[in-house]
């Protein structure tokens, strides 16, 4: 039997914001994406591979009892999906145990994601951005088509998905975007059952000073989070006009 091993940043137990109910939340090493939003720098390297499925399958089953009905575990990172292997396997064990399973993910990973999307409830899908030059700035990375490919699978998958956008002041803060949000989201994912809108906030701007890392958004303040509250409440009328 193959010994699967990830390399894990953190585990938040009793989470509650990444996705249904009380959740452990498992912060994967990794990721191919540079976003200048990005609040958790620190997972972009994969590390040392630091617990073995049995050993982390172990501590989320401590948790179990507090799942209760709608909550189970989230996925995070980084990005999970370059530790395919070994999420793919955690999540077949998962299922033994009766235990929801969401994805959070920009999709960016190594392709062939339709085994693993049969294991998993629901995709917390984090839309960068819906323009491809737009995207490359953001991202720093010249990766959508990775994202398109993902989708696709997605799609065929069924898997019930969440829309995350974060909305950074002066970016994406206006409703052209959000008009032109609402249309690719509509024409393009399947199974879309809610839309989050996530204010681009400076917390992690500490984590960039320390890490020795250049934040190139530095100079941004953080969103307004009513103002936030206001784009999406306007998205919410767009959207539900082109259903």
């Amino acid at each position: 039997m193959k010994n699967y091993k990830a390399s894990i940043s953190k585990i938040e137990t009793f989470g509650l914001v990444d996705g249904p109910g009380i959740r452990t939340v498992v912060f994967f090493n990794g990721c191919r994406l540079r976003c200048k939003f990005c609040h958790n720098p620190e997972t972009w390297n994969i590390k040392d591979y630091n617990y073995t499925k049995e050993e982390l399958l172990k501590k989320i089953l401590r948790s179990k009892p507090y799942f209760q009905k709608n909550g189970g575990v989230t996925l995070s990172g980084g990005e999970p999906l370059l530790q395919y292997d070994f999420i793919l396997e955690l999540c077949k064990d998962l299922k033994k145990e009766g235990i929801h399973i969401a994805l959070d993910t920009a999709g960016i990973g190594n392709g062939d994601y339709e085994e693993l999307l049969k294991y998993v409830d629901l995709v917390l899908l984090d839309i960068k951005h819906i323009d491809k030059d737009m995207y490359q700035k953001i991202t720093q990375k010249d990766t959508i088509s990775e994202f398109y490919n993902f989708v696709k699978e997605l799609n065929k998958s069924n898997t019930e998905v969440w829309i995350r956008q974060v909305i950074i002041p002066g970016v994406n803060d206006n409703d052209e975007y959000l008009n032109n949000l609402s249309t690719y989201i509509k024409n393009n994912i399947k199974n879309v059952t809610k839309v989050e809108f996530l204010p681009f906030h400076t917390m992690a701007f500490s984590k960039y000073k320390n890490l020795n890392i250049n934040n190139p958004l530095e100079n941004i303040k953080a969103m307004d989070n009513k103002k936030c509250e206001e784009l999406f409440n306007t998205f919410m009328k767009i959207y539900n006009k082109k259903i």
